[in-house]
């Protein structure tokens, strides 16, 4: 599990622009917000959950899922 901006600390936006435009190959899923939040909503929520990642509410337990 990562943030865009564990991906890219100087670039976070680019991180996000390159998941949105490249879907192939990708697990754009398992990238999130440093808050935990879930950018691209429900599918990507249940895509999430298939996997055994935390959540706390609607977000992602960021110390869980690192853990």
């Amino acid at each position: 599990m990562q943030t865009y901006g564990d991906i890219d600390p100087a670039a976070p936006r680019l991180v996000g622009r390159v998941l949105a435009t490249t879907h192939e190959g990708l697990p754009w899923h398992r990238v999130i917000r440093a808050n935990g939040t879930i950018p691209k909503g429900q599918r990507q929520r249940e895509l999430l959950l298939e996997e055994g990642v935390p959540m706390r509410g609607d977000r992602v337990d960021l110390d869980r899922a690192r853990a």
